[in-house]
């Protein structure tokens, strides 16, 4: 059975990996998956962004994978500062096997977005990290 602290913890998560979907939705992204599991890791939201403004329109648009991650304070380095080169390589074999799972999105752009959330957790502060890198560096 999980102790409070991992229950508040894992509640926590929950309510800024909504905040951050929420976010991401309104500026235009649209729902593929949430929490999507595999072997390798897990990918907190993966969304298509139609790409308006990177031109990814003309050509379906982009798969985005998207690592929510958290601080309170952010005194100690940002959410995005804990992606080390080790969780991208986890995030890269993730990305690997949903699209292995999920052909009809093979010849779809992708990239690997970062939110960093800092604050209430009910409320945290969003940056969004577009491009936050690129599988091709891990």
């Amino acid at each position: 059975m999980a102790d409070r602290g991992q229950v508040d913890r894992r509640a926590r998560g929950a309510s800024v990996e909504a905040a951050a979907r929420t976010y991401l939705l309104r500026a235009g992204l649209r729902d593929v998956a949430t929490n999507a599991a595999s072997r390798g890791g897990e990918i907190d939201l993966v969304m298509l962004d139609s790409g308006a403004l990177d031109g990814a329109a003309r050509d379906g648009g982009t798969l985005v994978f998207v690592e929510v991650r958290y601080r309170r304070d952010p005194r100690f380095g940002g959410g995005a500062a804990s992606v080390d080169a080790n969780k991208r390589r986890k995030l890269v074999h993730a990305a690997q096997s949903f699209l292995q799972a999920h052909p009809q999105f093979g010849k779809t752009a992708c990239r690997f977005d970062v939110i960093d959330a800092s604050g209430d957790p009910e409320h945290p502060d969003i940056a969004w990290l577009r491009d936050a890198f690129r599988a091709d560096d891990v």
